[in-house]
């Protein structure tokens, strides 16, 4: 079982910057998919980015040349770095995980990337942006 922990949500200016971090814990033998998805009150979950499986990052169509998703594999920290925001990018962000590899066996043909199928969720850290 993984356990996910986000945090550097924030209230940020229109036009600012913010980066979001998650930190996986999970056993070592095990690996992930990761991606990062949003929640504004009263809209469905959307995403926002993600790695695949050959640890290439994706993106959804709003945030592409705004937002990059990058990750620490010492410090087992995903990150989401945040520039250019505007408010319709205030929502609750949550980190996702899914596991994709155990003792060195593929458990997953592919990461599920932008699609929100992930197993584990992390509690959330909320971004307010104002105008």
């Amino acid at each position: 079982q993984v356990q996910l922990a986000e945090s550097g949500g924030d209230s940020v200016e229109n036009g600012g910057s913010l980066r979001l971090s998650c930190v996986v814990s999970g056993p070592p033998y095990n690996r992930y998919c990761l991606g990062w998805f949003r929640q504004a009150p009263g809209k469905e979950r959307e995403a926002v980015a993600a790695f695949d499986r050959e640890g290439a990052a994706v993106y959804s169509t709003s945030v592409k040349g705004r937002f990059t998703i990058s990750q620490d594999n010492v410090q087992n920290t995903l990150y989401l770095q945040m520039t250019n925001v505007k408010p319709e990018d205030g929502a609750m962000y949550y980190c996702a995980a899914e596991i994709y590899m155990s003792y060195n066996d593929y458990l997953l043909p592919r990461c599920p990337a932008l699609t929100p199928v992930y197993t584990d969720w992390g509690q959330g850290t909320q971004v307010t942006v104002s105008s």
